[in-house]
């Protein structure tokens, strides 16, 4: 019986090299489909995947604020060069859970496959390099702790970065792995979960306005307030809330031939509103927020956006917390621009 033996590198090569040769239907150990009658409870998180094993993520996540009954929007981060992790380490298995890993890969035959990983598995975690006998001994003491993608981001090339096969962490110590589940990882994982509202402007005149015609704009104070979310790891001590907070609304008209309200087109909260609404004896007055359009929009129409820009922390029990880069998230709106019709006499 071959026993290889190495680093969790070499372990790994030599699985990848397994996984590119074995059809999806003998993907066993739990892993993502694998045949059903092949799992067990023991190891339902696991999959073998490029020659790592991955586990579905067990952070949960509860909206602390509620911003109604939008759907969660997609924050994009002002910092380009910033996104949440799209994959963390994290405990996955016991002592007994990665033995029964092993055993459930041993039941695959199709062309000695299962033996041949098992042999790998049992050279890495049982034979003493690094581990013995899977480290049975300490059950109890410790998790392995294994790769868990994003599940926003798991199309994400970055969620191949976590390539290591599932290490060893004693109870209670943190492990030196930079990827490794922490209060901050937590908290730029709820970034992706923060349940925005729509940007949807509220404009006066609506719908269609006419050229040199100020239209004023403004969000509903209701709608846009602070809204934050916890993710935690159950059984565990790591936590960590991230709140958004609108700050801004910037308007792109949609075409050159207009004047923005301020200039810059940027509309600051003021009061906890964001513009303000129009009302009659307003009509010779400049909106706080908004928009002119000099030249008419024809046939059709000009796509205006207002992208809302918010300002994201994060707390935790355990750990200072601080500043997440700001988020955007915006939407488009037509608005349609007729000229001023004049009467002849």
């Amino acid at each position: 019986m071959i026993r290889p033996r190495g680093t969790t590198k070499l372990a790994a090569i030599a699985l990848a090299a397994v996984v590119t040769t074995v059809p999806a239907t003998a993907y066993a150990a739990g892993g993502e489909g694998g045949p059903k009658n092949q799992r067990d409870s023991s190891s339902s998180r696991g999959g073998l995947q490029n020659g790592k094993i991955n586990v579905e993520t067990r952070v949960q996540t509860k909206v602390n604020g509620s911003s109604g009954p939008a759907k969660p929007g997609k924050l994009s981060s002002v910092d380009g060069d910033w996104t949440p992790p799209a994959c963390w380490y994290e405990p996955a298995f016991s002592p007994k859970e990665i033995e029964a890993k092993v055993k459930a890969w041993r039941k695959v035959k199709l062309f000695g496959i299962g033996d041949f990983v098992g042999d790998v598995f049992d050279g890495y975690y049982k034979d003493g390099e690094p581990y013995k006998d899977y480290n049975l001994d300490k059950q109890g003491e410790g998790m392995f702790w294994a790769a868990a993608v994003n599940p926003n981001r798991k199309d994400d090339p970055e969620a191949n970065s976590c390539d290591k096969l599932p290490f060893w962490v004693p109870e209670s110590e943190t492990p030196k792995e930079p990827l490794a589940v922490s209060p901050k990882v937590l908290a730029e994982y709820a970034y992706d979960e923060l349940p925005l509202p729509k940007t949807e402007i509220t404009m006066a005149p609506d719908g269609e306005t006419k050229v040199n015609l100020p239209t004023w704009i403004w969000l509903d104070k209701a709608k846009f307030r602070k809204v934050s979310v916890t993710a935690s790891l159950p059984d565990t001590n790591l936590s960590a809330t991230t709140t958004a907070e609108p700050i801004s609304l910037k308007i792109n008209p949609g075409t050159k031939d207009a004047t923005t309200y301020p200039a810059s087109g940027e509309c600051p909260i003021v009061d906890g509103r964001i513009g303000e609404p129009w009302a009659k004896g307003k009509a010779k007055k400049t909106p706080p927020c908004g928009v002119k359009y000099l030249r008419s929009s024809g046939d059709g129409s000009y796509k205006l956006n207002a992208t809302v820009t918010w300002k994201i922390t994060w707390t935790s029990t355990t750990e200072p917390g601080g500043r997440l880069p700001d988020g955007e998230f915006g939407a488009d709106q037509n608005v349609t621009v007729k000229e001023i019709q004049s009467i002849n006499r």
